[in-house]
C-alpha cells in the first residue's frame, strides 16, 4: 500500500502554480509521482483526454448509473518569495504531526486523499456500487477552463451525475459564535463573483500645482462611498437553514435566537454584517480594494487613478444588479470598468445525497456537526452544478482558525491526523454508494 503521507508530500514538492507562471515539467512531475504512488488507480481507472494537464479518471462500478465525481485542483497559488514561512513553502516538511507546504489545504490534501482512498479500496477488491469519476483541474486557482472541459467531457458521455463533489467547506473550530463542536460545514452553493475596475480621470500636469478634484482624490472618494454604503445585508435560505440545524449546539439565549432565524431574518442579517468579516460575508455581498494605481512618478500629477474591486455576489442576487448598485454608489465621477463576472450557482438540494454526506461525517467525525453552508470563496464546482444541480463542497478535514488564516498565505499545513481522518472519510462514502 502507498505511503498516503510520503504522497502528499511529493505532491507539495512540485511547483504548480497556474496562470502565467505555470511550469509544464512541474504538472507532468505531479502526474509521475501519482502513478508511482497509485499504480492500482492509474491501471483500473479509464482515463479521458483532457487540456492543460487536467485529469478526468473512471473508476467503473457496478452500474453506471447515479454516479459520484470527486474532484480536486492540482494548481496552487503562487508564494511571493519575501515573505517568511516557519517551513518553506515548497519542501513538504513533517514536523510535530503536521505536514506543512502550499497546497496542503488548497487543495492537493483532497486530491491526494482521494486517490489514496480509491487505490486501498481497489487493493481491497472493492467495486463501487456505482461509476466513479475523479475530475483533478489544472487552473482552478485562474478561473480556467479545464473544468469546463472535463463538464463537457461528461456530458459527451451521456453522464449525469448523482453528487459532486468538491473542496469548499472543511471541519471549523471557532468559527461561530457560541458553538463550542466543530462544524462540518458543506457548502450547497457559492456566491458569484465580479472583478471591477473604478477608472477615475482628470487633467494632468506638475504636481507642484495640483487641483481639487484630481483623479486620485475623486477615486478616494469613490472608495469610501462603497465603504459607506455596503450591500444590503440579508439572510439566504441555506443560511437560515445552517442556523436552525446549530440552535441545539449554540450556548446560552443566542441559541434561541438563532433557532428562530427564520422569523428573524432582518434583524439577524444585521447582527451578522456587524460581527466580523466572516459572518457580514455571509450576509451580504462583498466589496474587497485590491489594488490602486495612479500617476507613473511622485512629481506627475495622475490623468487616470485606478483601483480593483474583487466583488463576491451573495446567491440572491445576480451580477448584474450587484455590479449596477456599485455604479449607483460611485456615481458619474468615476467610471466602473466590468472584467469579468459570474452569478452564484444554483443551490443544490437536502436530499439524499446531502444525507449521504451528513451520515459519513457523523460516522467518522462523530464530535463534528455537519451544517449545510454558502460558500464565500469560487471553485471548479460552479461549472458542474450549472448542468448538475447536487454538487456539494466539503473537504473531510479538521481547519483551525490559524489554519483558515493560512489560506493563500504564509504557513498553510495540514495535520498528519486530520488528512489520514479524511482518507477514511473517502473511504467510508466510496463504501456507503
Amino acid at each position: 500500500m502507498p505511503d498516503a503521507v510520503a504522497a502528499l508530500q511529493a505532491a507539495v514538492r512540485r511547483r504548480t502554480v497556474a496562470g502565467n507562471a505555470k511550469d509544464d515539467a512541474e504538472f507532468d512531475g505531479l502526474h509521475a509521482d501519482l502513478r508511482e504512488q497509485f499504480p492500482r488507480l492509474f491501471a483500473t481507472c479509464e482515463q479521458v483526454d483532457l487540456p492543460d494537464h487536467a485529469l478526468l479518471l473512471r473508476w467503473p462500478g457496478a452500474a453506471d448509473e447515479r454516479p459520484l465525481v470527486l474532484m480536486a485542483h492540482q494548481d496552487v497559488v503562487p508564494v511571493n518569495p519575501r515573505d517568511d514561512w516557519t517551513h518553506p513553502a515548497y519542501a513538504g516538511d513533517v514536523v510535530d504531526g503536521v505536514l506543512w507546504g502550499r497546497g496542503t489545504l488548497d487543495c492537493k490534501g483532497s486530491l491526494v486523499a482521494i486517490c489514496a482512498a480509491v487505490e486501498e479500496l481497489i487493493a481491497d477488491g472493492v467495486q463501487p456500487a456505482q461509476d466513479v469519476w475523479l475530475s483533478f483541474g489544472s487552473d482552478e486557482e485562474v478561473f480556467g477552463h479545464t473544468a469546463p472541459a472535463a463538464v463537457a467531457a461528461l456530458q459527451e458521455r451521456g453522464v449525469q451525475p448523482w453528487l459532486v463533489l468538491d473542496e469548499g467547506g472543511m471541519a471549523v473550530s471557532g468559527a461561530f459564535p457560541g458553538v463550542s463542536a466543530p462544524l462540518a460545514v458543506i457548502g450547497l452553493t457559492e456566491k458569484g463573483v465580479a472583478n471591477l475596475e473604478l477608472v477615475a480621470r482628470a487633467e494632468g500636469g506638475h504636481a507642484s500645482m495640483p487641483p481639487k478634484r484630481s483623479a486620485p482624490a475623486r477615486l478616494a472618494r469613490a472608495i469610501l462611498a462603497l465603504e459607506k454604503h455596503p450591500a444590503p445585508a440579508r439572510l439566504s435560505e441555506p443560511t437560515v437553514e445552517m442556523l436552525r440545524r446549530l440552535a441545539p449546539h449554540t450556548s446560552g439565549p443566542l441559541g434561541m435566537v438563532v433557532g428562530r432565524a427564520a422569523a428573524l431574518r432582518r434583524p439577524l442579517a444585521e447582527v451578522f454584517a456587524r460581527l466580523g468579516p466572516a459572518t457580514a460575508a455571509m450576509a451580504r455581498t462583498t466589496y474587497a480594494i485590491t489594488q490602486l494605481s495612479g500617476a507613473p512618478a511622485n512629481n506627475v500629477l495622475a490623468t487616470t487613478a485606478t483601483a480593483g474591486v474583487n466583488m463576491r455576489v451573495a446567491i440572491d442576487e445576480s451580477a448584474e444588479d450587484a455590479i449596477e448598485r456599485v455604479r449607483t454608489v460611485v456615481g458619474d465621477d468615476v467610471e466602473v470598468v466590468v472584467h469579468s463576472c459570474y452569478d452564484p450557482s444554483p443551490v443544490a438540494d437536502l436530499g439524499d445525497a446531502f444525507q449521504l454526506l451528513e451520515r459519513i461525517t457523523r460516522e467518522v467525525m462523530p464530535d463534528v456537526v455537519p451544517v449545510p453552508y454558502v460558500v464565500l470563496a469560487g471553485t471548479d464546482a460552479r461549472h458542474f452544478q450549472r448542468v448538475w444541480p447536487n454538487c456539494y463542497r466539503f473537504n473531510p478535514f479538521r481547519m483551525s482558525e490559524a489554519q483558515r488564516q493560512s489560506l493563500h498565505n504564509v504557513d498553510e499545513h495540514l495535520e498528519v491526523q486530520s488528512y489520514l481522518e479524511g482518507i477514511a472519510w473517502y473511504r467510508a462514502l466510496l463504501r456507503a454508494l
